[in-house]
C-alpha cells in the first residue's frame, strides 16, 4: 500500500483521485496556533467539458493547477487543513478552462463535508455555537448556516394530539412578544410537541384552532400551573379534557403564603427576628421530617435543642402563626398522601385565626378545588416538562442568550433529537 492510501485513510478521504507526495505534511503556526497542513494533488482525466459538454478528446489540454486550502477535521487536536492542488483543463472546442471537482468539498467552498457533518452532530449537544466554531476552525455564521442546512424544520400533524398533555412556559428571547414562550409536551412519552413564541391567550387560541376539533376532543388530561389563561383556553378548545394542577405548584403556593406570614411576624417580634430568619426552613418543612430525638447546640439559643423545640418556640409566640402553621401542615399532608376526603374536609371548614396571606392562598384552593381533586386522583404531573425547561435554561445560559426565537427553538428541538437531518449525517 502506498503512503497516499494510508494518508487518505487517516484523513477519512474517499476520493481516490487525491494523491500525496513524499513531503506532504507541514507543521506551521497560523494565528499563533500550531496547525497541520496536508498537501495533496487532485488529478484525473475528465469525461467532458463543464461548459460546452463536449466529450474528452485530443483538444483538451492540462492548464496548470488551482490551489485551495480546505478545512478538515482535526488530527491529534491540531487545527488541520488540506492544501489541495486541483488540476485545471483547457477545452479547445469552447476556448474555456475548468477545474476538476472532488467529493470531499462543495464547489466554491473551503469547508469539507466531514467538517460540516461534525458541526451538525455537535449541535445536538449542550454546547455553545461559538465553541463549536472554535473547535472546527470556522466562523459562528458558518455554524449557523450548517445547522439550518442540515436539519429540517419540525412538521406538525394537525389531525392528532396525545391524550395527556403538559402545558408550561419559559423565559424567551428579548424579541419574543410577551417575553415568555409556551411549550407543551406529551405527558406519557415526555416528547416536546411544539414551542410557541407567545404564551398569551390570544396567541394560544389562534395556534390551537389550527388543530382539528377531533384532535382536540381526544385530549383527556392537561397538566398546568395556576395560570388562569390556560384554564380559559382548555375550557374553550378542549371539551373533554380534565384540568390537572401540578402538585409542585400547589405546595409552592402554600409555602409562599406561609413564608410571607413568617416575614411579617419576624418584623413584629424584633427581639426574635434572627431566630425567624435563621430557622425559616423549619416552618416550611414537613412535620414528619423534623428531628425529635437528637439535641444539638444551635445559634440564637443558649442551650441544646431539637428541631421540634425550635419550631415550638417560634409558634408559641403568636396563636395566629400557630393556627396558620397547623393548617399548612394539614393541607401539605393531604396533598402528599393524596387524601381527597381529608382535603375536602379542610376546605369546607372555615379556619379561624389564620393569617391574611394564607387566607388568600386558601381561597385560591377553594376556587380550584375541582382541578386539585383531579391532581389527587391522577398520577400526572408537570415533572417531564419542568425537566425540559431546565435543559432549555442550560442551552440558553451556555450560549449567553439568543437573538432569534426561531433559531433558539431549532436548537432546543435539535438537542432533544426532534429535528430530522435533511441528509444522512455520518460521524466525521
Amino acid at each position: 500500500m502506498s503512503h497516499s492510501y494510508f494518508t487518505r485513510k487517516l484523513l477519512n478521504i474517499k476520493d481516490k483521485h487525491i494523491t500525496f507526495e513524499k513531503d506532504y505534511l507541514e507543521e506551521v503556526k497560523m494565528k499563533g496556533v500550531t496547525s497541520f497542513i496536508f498537501k495533496g494533488i487532485l488529478s484525473y482525466q475528465p469525461t467532458h467539458c463543464e461548459h460546452c459538454g463536449t466529450l474528452f478528446d485530443s483538444k483538451f489540454k492540462k492548464h496548470g493547477f488551482k490551489t485551495s486550502r480546505i478545512v478538515i477535521p482535526k488530527v491529534s487536536l491540531h487545527d488541520t487543513y488540506l492544501e489541495l492542488k486541483k488540476q485545471r483543463y483547457y477545452c479547445g472546442h469552447c476556448q474555456s478552462t475548468f477545474t476538476l471537482k472532488t467529493t470531499i468539498v462543495e464547489k466554491n467552498c473551503y469547508i469539507s463535508y466531514h467538517t460540516k457533518h461534525a458541526i451538525a452532530l455537535e449541535a445536538q449537544n449542550k454546547i455553545s455555537e461559538s465553541d463549536i466554531a472554535r473547535r472546527h476552525q470556522v466562523s459562528h455564521s458558518t455554524v449557523n448556516r450548517v445547522i439550518h442546512s442540515f436539519y429540517e424544520s419540525q412538521t406538525l400533524n394537525l389531525n392528532y394530539l396525545p391524550e395527556n398533555l403538559c402545558f408550561d412556559e419559559f423565559k424567551s428571547v428579548k424579541s419574543a412578544q410577551g417575553h415568555m414562550s409556551f411549550i407543551f409536551c406529551d405527558a406519557d412519552s415526555k416528547q416536546i410537541i411544539d414551542i410557541i413564541e407567545d404564551r398569551r391567550l390570544s396567541s394560544l387560541q389562534t395556534y390551537f384552532k389550527r388543530y382539528t376539533k377531533e384532535a382536540r376532543s381526544r385530549v383527556k388530561h392537561i397538566v398546568i400551573d395556576m395560570y388562569a389563561p390556560y384554564i380559559s383556553l382548555i375550557k374553550e378548545l378542549f371539551p373533554h379534557a380534565k384540568i390537572v394542577i401540578d402538585k409542585f405548584h400547589l405546595v409552592q403556593h402554600l409555602s409562599r403564603a406561609l413564608n410571607k406570614t413568617r416575614i411579617r411576624f419576624m418584623k413584629k417580634f424584633k427581639k426574635h427576628s434572627r431566630k425567624f430568619k435563621r430557622y425559616w426552613r423549619l416552618l416550611l418543612k414537613s412535620h414528619s421530617l423534623l428531628n425529635t430525638t437528637t439535641y444539638h447546640s444551635v445559634h440564637c439559643f443558649k442551650q441544646q435543642m431539637r428541631e421540634i423545640d425550635i419550631l415550638n418556640f417560634l409558634l408559641d409566640l403568636d396563636p395566629e402563626l400557630k393556627a396558620t402553621y397547623d393548617l399548612y401542615q394539614d393541607l401539605l399532608f393531604a396533598l402528599q398522601t393524596k387524601n381527597l376526603e381529608r382535603f375536602n374536609h379542610l376546605l369546607q371548614e372555615t379556619p379561624s385565626l389564620i393569617s391574611l396571606e394564607f387566607q388568600t392562598a386558601f381561597q385560591t384552593f377553594k376556587t380550584y378545588q375541582s382541578y386539585i381533586q383531579n391532581t389527587m386522583t391522577t398520577s400526572y404531573t408537570n415533572g417531564p416538562i419542568e425537566g425540559i425547561n431546565n435543559k432549555i435554561k442550560v442551552i440558553k445560559r451556555i450560549a449567553f442568550g439568543y437573538r432569534s426565537f426561531y433559531h433558539f427553538k431549532s436548537r432546543i428541538l435539535m438537542v432533544q433529537n426532534l429535528t430530522k437531518p435533511k441528509v444522512k449525517i455520518l460521524a466525521a
